[in-house]
């Protein structure tokens, strides 16, 4: 039978260091056995020494398809090394006991009555008792765990933790109570359902689904229910370029009606074209029925739309770059990217906050720092956060204190581009491995 002591035993061994390796990097492998040795005394110190699971779900970057997925577009997606980890076994009792590393307090969650409960908005137990109440709908098994979890994903970093987290919890009661049965796909839909209604934040699909699938995924959202996705065999370690994210240390509070704006928006327009989504108009079609568009969303609403266009195509063709291993064309449309996102769709600051625009000022030096030699784009939602720069591994270090000068210690975070498979890190019974 697995137990958290045969999982421990495994760790002191080295057994799991050629996965840590696959996981985090060869460089990393001490720092993790140490993190996951800690989360298995932890455990042992819940007294829970049986059957027990370790699954492991990274964060995720996006690399191509700014705004896209929410009027049907095309994104490019990369799980990252950063993960939520965690070690959980069944228990007899119908909750989940769930304690966090650095958090001293323990999340406790009733099955009994799983639907959403006021108090819970915004906080993990919403997540928690949203993700069980989606697979009990679906007509899966949930029962007892108790779980520890160590997270490493950056919050405010635009690496989806919550997402990470989501998908965690759907996987932990999929190993230990379906057989490990259940597809990314579900995965990602019962996080996002916990998302929008136990924890009461609006979102799409495409974080969860990439914090799933892992590795580089393209996903057509074409049919926003039954998304296409198709993984992209790319080895990021080999391109010789670093991939990182800048956080400029913006707020992201009171941007709401922000980021609100723009699918309204582009919705708003495409109504004046006679659909309800963006999905299959063309830039010759908007350019024709421009006066008619500004009528009815206004002059943002017209470039906004240009962007959704160009910029759903041009994942398409990241995606297929990478597939061809041709870096040079993938640095290029990233560069194309991040234009469109502050000339167009633009969402690099916010209207209410003219004075301040981090972002841009970070995309403009890291343009001046790398002098088109590499790529750079804003990262995720934009108006505060992070951008995203692919830099030459021998500009690396340079690039790093040069931004450190402006935004402070720790404002460069180095990626690693994580490939599929390990998400079940230590099976339980019943587990896929």
């Amino acid at each position: 039978m697995t137990t958290v002591a045969a999982c421990r035993r495994l760790i002191e061994a080295g057994d799991l260091d050629r996965v840590l390796a696959g996981l985090y990097g060869a460089d990393d492998v001490s720092a993790q056995r140490q993190r996951y040795l800690g989360l298995t005394r932890r455990m042992e110190a819940c007294d829970h020494l049986g059957r027990a699971v370790l699954v492991s779900v990274p964060g995720r970057t996006e690399l191509g398809g700014n705004h896209t997925d929410h009027n049907h577009g095309v994104v490019l997606a990369a799980g990252v090394h950063f993960d939520c980890l965690a070690l959980a076994g069944p228990v007899d009792e119908p909750w989940v006991r769930l304690r966090s590393e650095g958090f001293s307090g323990m999340i406790t969650v009733g099955l009994d009555d799983l639907e959403p409960r006021p108090e819970e908005k915004g906080t993990p137990a919403g997540l928690v008792r949203g993700v069980a109440h989606a697979f009990r709908r679906a007509g899966l098994a949930v029962g007892g765990v108790e779980v520890c979890v160590a997270s490493d994903v950056p919050m405010g970093t635009g690496l989806s933790s919550s997402a990470a987290f989501e998908v965690c919890i759907g996987r932990i009661f999929s190993e230990l109570y379906n057989g490990g049965t259940v597809g990314d796909l579900d995965l990602a839909r019962f996080g996002r359902a916990a998302e929008n209604v136990h924890f009461g934040k609006p979102c799409g699909l495409m974080d969860q689904l990439a914090c799933a699938c892992q590795g580089i995924v393209s996903i057509d959202f074409a049919d926003p229910d039954e998304p296409a996705v198709r993984q992209v065999d790319f080895d990021s370690g080999s391109s010789g370029y670093r991939l990182c994210v800048v956080n400029t240390g913006g707020s992201h509070a009171d941007l709401t009606p922000d980021y609100a704006a723009i699918p309204e928006e582009m919705a708003r327009a495409a109504r004046a074209l006679g659909q309800d989504f963006a999905r299959g108009l063309t830039v010759d079609r908007v350019l024709d029925a421009a006066p008619e568009i500004r009528r009815a969303a206004g002059d943002r609403g017209v470039l906004r739309l240009l962007h959704f266009i160009e910029e759903s195509d041009r994942a398409e063709r990241e995606a297929r770059a990478l597939d061809r291993g041709d870096m040079a064309t993938f640095l290029q449309l990233v560069r194309e990217s991040g234009d469109s996102s502050c000339r167009l769709l633009q969402n690099c600051f916010s209207p209410a906050q003219p004075l301040e625009q981090p972002i841009p000022l970070a995309l403009a030096l890291t343009r001046s720092f790398l002098d088109d030699e590499g790529g750079w784009r804003i990262q995720g939602g934009g108006f505060a956060g992070t951008i995203q720069a692919f830099v030459p591994e021998a500009r690396f270090a340079a690039y790093g204190e040069f931004m450190k000068g402006v935004f402070g210690p720790g404002a460069v975070l180095p990626l690693r581009i994580r490939r599929p498979g390990n998400a079940v890190v230590f099976p339980s019974d019943g587990g896929d491995g």
